[in-house]
């Protein structure tokens, strides 16, 4: 009854019923120009969506194709450059100087500053007490030699009676071991008087050697722990130049390297150096090592204190050093990657390392100064690759 008082209704419906069914060529009119706008509408929003994705395809196949930049480094001689380091003139031989006693520290002659000579007196303890034990063990050794005495008349006495028959053969005996007891106690009191006037030798503090006192620890009055140091001694029969350099320039030197030492307050006043000795480990603050380089026969003019430039002579070996970072297969068969600027192209090259110095080794063979070698990122690399720019370490 609805459909029948609709006919309109009933007509739309049979028209909605053939589109389906029939699809698209079934459309007539607004309806089939509508429904072909919306498939033209779908394409082109794929044909958009598609076309940026491609293109950053494409941008990215053009980035993967540019070398990538290296961070490398120029082979120097460091060594052979000449350049001057400024330290200081040291002692070889500092030591703490103290009284193998306790006691009380009666004097000190000698004061920071003042330039002593061997044998001359330091300081000197109280020598009240130590007096005393000499005194005592002199009159142990008195006591003992007039035992001595008396047990060698007794041993003669008895001797004598006995060689008449007057006195038996065991008194003889008892005499005689009586007068070796009476040795023994002299030797033991002659030796215990040694000891107490070596003890009282030992309250007076000499110096062992030509220096200058550089500290002072113990003013006079105080009372001393044994072996508690007074003051410092730093000798002056060897002395030496402390330079403190980095990690880079330690390690193109080595023991042995000879310099020229030149006083900084007169340059004409000169003396050869020769590095004796390299610090294993590097000041924490500063990250440098201290070099000790030996002066051979220097004027007084070096004295203790006193600034001094140095530089590596000229027939000092010179050698190139890189970074240990910069080694492949360093355990085995060690190479560098070495950048050939003509193509752009780094090679795997075999070199001959020397001694290592922290974060550095020395390179004997297998690079020239001037060539240009990479030191980071060195594992990612291969023979005859491509590589970019150079970038500063």
């Amino acid at each position: 009854m609805r459909d029948r008082a609709h006919p309109a209704r009933q007509w739309r419906r049979r028209r909605y019923d053939r589109c389906h069914q029939g699809g698209t060529t079934a459309l007539s009119g607004p309806h089939r120009y509508l429904l072909g706008g919306r498939t033209v509408i779908r394409r082109l929003a794929a044909i958009l969506v598609f076309l940026p994705l491609s293109a950053l395809a494409e941008d990215a196949a053009e980035v993967s194709q540019v070398p990538r930049p290296v961070v490398t480094e120029i082979v120097s001689l460091t060594a052979a450059t000449g350049n001057d380091y400024v330290g200081t003139v040291a002692s070889r031989t500092g030591t703490d100087l103290g009284f193998p006693l306790a006691g009380r520290l009666a004097e000190r002659p000698a004061g920071a500053a003042d330039r002593v000579e061997a044998g001359d007196v330091l300081a000197r303890l109280d020598p009240e007490t130590l007096d005393a034990d000499v005194r005592a063990a002199e009159a142990g050794v008195t006591v003992a030699q007039a035992q001595y005495r008396s047990a060698e008349d007794a041993e003669a006495r008895a001797r004598e009676l006995a060689a008449r028959g007057v006195d038996s053969e065991t008194r003889l005996e008892d005499a005689g071991r009586a007068l070796v007891a009476a040795e023994a106690r002299l030797e033991q009191a002659q030796a215990t008087l040694a000891r107490a006037e070596d003890m009282r030798s030992l309250a007076i503090l000499r110096a062992a050697e030509n220096g200058v006192i550089t500290e002072v620890y113990a003013e006079p009055g105080a009372a001393l722990a044994a072996g508690q140091a007074v003051l410092r001694l730093a000798g002056t029969d060897e002395r030496e130049v402390v330079i403190d350099l980095t990690e880079q320039d330690v390690a193109t030197l080595e023991v042995g390297t000879r310099f020229d030492a030149l006083l900084a307050v007169d340059p004409r006043i000169a003396a050869n150096a020769i590095l004796s000795r390299i610090d294993p480990v590097a000041e924490r603050a500063t990250r440098t090592r201290r070099l000790h380089l030996t002066l051979v026969d220097p004027s007084d003019a070096f004295r203790l204190g006193a600034l001094v430039r140095v530089r590596p002579q000229a027939d000092s070996e010179a050698t190139s050093t890189l970074p240990l970072a910069a080694l492949v297969d360093p355990d085995g068969s060690p190479s560098v990657w070495k950048v050939d600027r003509s193509d752009s192209t780094v090679v795997r090259t075999p070199v001959t390392l020397g001694e290592a110095f922290g974060s550095r080794v020395r390179i004997l063979q297998g690079i020239a100064p001037g060539d240009e070698v990479v030191i980071k990122g060195i594992h990612s690399l291969s023979d005859g690759q491509h590589v970019g720019r150079r970038i500063e370490p």
